[in-house]
């Protein structure tokens, strides 16, 4: 009985050492976010599960996506430029330091809001100007201007739709 005893002992401490380590990486290194705005549609959908790298040491990239912090929300938006990139919104559409961005996977136009900042707008140091792929649905950089790195959470990996499941 007690070689049962010990194996069953075992057991627990491996189990409870892989719960840990699970735990461990999801605290530090990865998070896991549910969509819960059309902002990012079609590439994010409402509902959708969203795994995030904490590790951002490379920092981000133009067309990367992010998971941002405001207001007490996590919410998942495109970075478009990034530090001394300057950002013009125009009749003929997006631009970033002078040309016009042709982006394949957004379908809407994107347009100034009013109130919005003022553009060309040069992203300062520590921040980014970042979008919504659903521009119209989308609250973003151009209602509230530039986003510091500081208030991100980390850079989109994995998207695992939920609907229908």
């Amino acid at each position: 009985m007690s070689g049962l005893l010990k194996d069953l002992l075992s057991l627990v401490l491996k189990i409870a050492f892989i719960i840990l380590i699970f735990i461990l990486l999801f605290t530090f290194l990865f998070g896991i976010l549910r969509s819960s705005d059309p902002s990012m549609a079609p590439a994010v959908k409402d509902g959708d599960l969203v795994l995030f790298s904490r590790y951002t040491e490379s920092g981000y990239q133009a067309r990367d996506a992010i998971v941002v912090e405001r207001d007490g929300r996590k919410e998942i938006r495109r970075v478009i430029a990034t530090e001394g990139d300057v950002v013009d919104i125009t009749e003929d559409g997006l631009m970033i330091n002078g040309s016009l961005q042709q982006e394949q996977e957004i379908y809407q136009q994107t347009d100034r809001f009013v109130g919005g900042p003022e553009f060309p707008l040069t992203v300062p140091s520590g921040e980014l100007f970042v979008l919504g792929d659903s521009r119209r649905a989308a609250t973003d950089s151009r209602i509230y201007g530039c986003v510091k790195i500081e208030d991100t959470s980390g850079k989109v990996m994995s998207v695992i739709r939920r609907r229908g499941i």
